[in-house]
């Protein structure tokens, strides 16, 4: 016992001697010890050791994983590579793409703007984009000679800024099937980062929707438009609204839609598969790209993002600046899938533990999944935790009900999925009081 007591002791003193200068620069407060906040750091070397295997084997270049709870960081430890190619080593401050983990500030930005009476998510977005006023759904039938065609009908109702901020809009992100409504989407070039979020919005307005607005949940190109509407209620480009509005007020000095070359040192870039020789597709977070784009356009760290999920827990305030209420914090994380709503497309099981589906105890919010009941699902959790992932391997989660928080930074998107499995078991396993 005395031994176990003094290994747990020798790893919190080496952990928290590389973590607490870099915590301390940023204004987060750090445990002495995992034991203040509850939690067993001892338990916590069985993440550590995971991570570190993780990079040994290949399966990714490194990562930067951060536990907070109770107000302050719990556990914060970089592994493996920050370019594996160029053997430089993973730091805490290592930038990185976070993907779809951008969606929970332009949420946020909506609901400022929401707050000071400049729009309203219960609005038609026809209010703030026209573009958008009469838009057809799109259906795949067959014709007599077997082939598909796509014929439109009436939108039963205009979509909303609540459909947007819920993924109930019947946009999607490349409509499901191989069919010509597929094709269409495809050949729209949604997804080009030399264009504006203004021709963005003139290429989704020609297309049609994939469901009737209200009726199917489709993870979509949804907050993409969102970030348009900021623009366009604000009168500001969505990448200057984040900095000065939210990025800057509340000390995320490292997030935002690139890092400068300035910080290209603390890049963090994927590694080549060793199979093919190619690394995944991930701009390098220096690019200032033409395309601002709200659902997935922006770089942050380990850190910044920390207070980002303390700015959550406290309900809408850190340090002294609140950016919304208590009560839309609570509006925002709670669940808005009405009954009759559809998941779709099918998503394989894998998907299925870490998406919206009432047989999973999952429901989605006004820019994250949020969990909704006990006992459907095989990821360990609260009801009431929030969360979300990105495309290239980052995730995040909150627990209201434990005052934790849990953030995963890395560049692997092949291993996503796996890795979320990982911290959720293993971050919890580690909560002892």
């Amino acid at each position: 016992m005395i031994a176990r007591r003094m290994a747990a002791t020798a790893f919190c003193v080496a952990l928290f001697a590389v973590a607490l200068p870099h915590a301390r620069a940023q204004g987060v407060p750090a445990a002495k010890t995992p034991q203040e906040t509850g939690m067993s750091a001892e338990r916590l070397k069985r993440l550590s050791a995971a991570m570190k295997s993780a990079v040994d084997k290949g399966e990714i270049p490194g990562a930067v994983v951060l536990v907070g709870r109770n107000g302050r960081i719990a556990y914060l430890e970089s592994f493996g590579f920050r370019d594996r190619e160029a053997k430089a080593p993973m730091k805490p401050d290592a930038i990185f793409r976070i993907a779809s983990m951008t969606k929970p500030f332009v949420s946020l930005a909506i609901m400022m703007l929401a707050e000071e009476g400049k729009l309203s998510i219960a609005h038609p977005v026809s209010r703030y984009l026209p573009e958008f006023k009469e838009m057809k759904v799109g259906i795949e039938k067959k014709k007599d000679d077997g082939s598909i065609e796509v014929v439109t009908e009436p939108a039963l109702r205009e979509m909303t800024l609540h459909d947007l901020l819920r993924h109930t809009s019947g946009l999607t992100y490349g409509a499901p099937g191989r069919g010509p409504l597929k094709q269409a989407w495809l050949d729209a070039k949604l997804l080009d980062n030399g264009q504006t979020n203004a021709e963005l919005i003139t290429k989704l307005a020609k297309l049609p929707l994939v469901h009737q607005p209200g009726a199917i949940w489709e993870y979509s190109m949804s907050t993409d438009v969102l970030g348009r509407v900021v623009e366009v209620v604000s009168g500001m480009p969505l990448d200057r609204f984040i900095a000065e509005r939210i990025a800057g007020p509340l000390k995320l000095p490292d997030t935002g839609f690139s890092a400068g070359e300035g910080k290209k040192d603390r890049a963090a870039v994927p590694q080549a598969d060793p199979s093919t020789g190619r690394a995944p597709t991930i701009p390098p977070v220096t690019a200032d790209l033409a395309w601002k784009s709200g659902g997935g356009g922006m770089v942050s760290t380990a850190m910044d993002y920390a207070r980002f999920c303390q700015f959550w827990l406290n309900g809408g305030e850190l340090d002294g600046v609140r950016l919304i209420s208590r009560k839309t914090v609570e509006l925002m994380t709670a669940d808005h899938l009405p009954p009759g709503v559809r998941m779709g497309p099918d998503m394989t099981p894998v998907f299925q533990a870490l998406l919206p589906g009432r047989e999973m105890g999952q429901g989605f919010g006004l820019g994250f999944g949020v969990r909704t009941a006990t006992g459907r699902n095989p990821l360990p959790g609260s009801v009431g935790d929030y969360y979300w992932g990105g495309a290239y391997g980052t995730y995040f989660w909150i627990d209201p009900k434990e005052k934790l928080f849990a953030i995963l930074m890395m560049q692997a998107p092949a291993q996503r999925l796996p890795f979320r499995y990982l911290m959720r078991d293993l971050v919890y396993q580690a909560v002892v009081n």
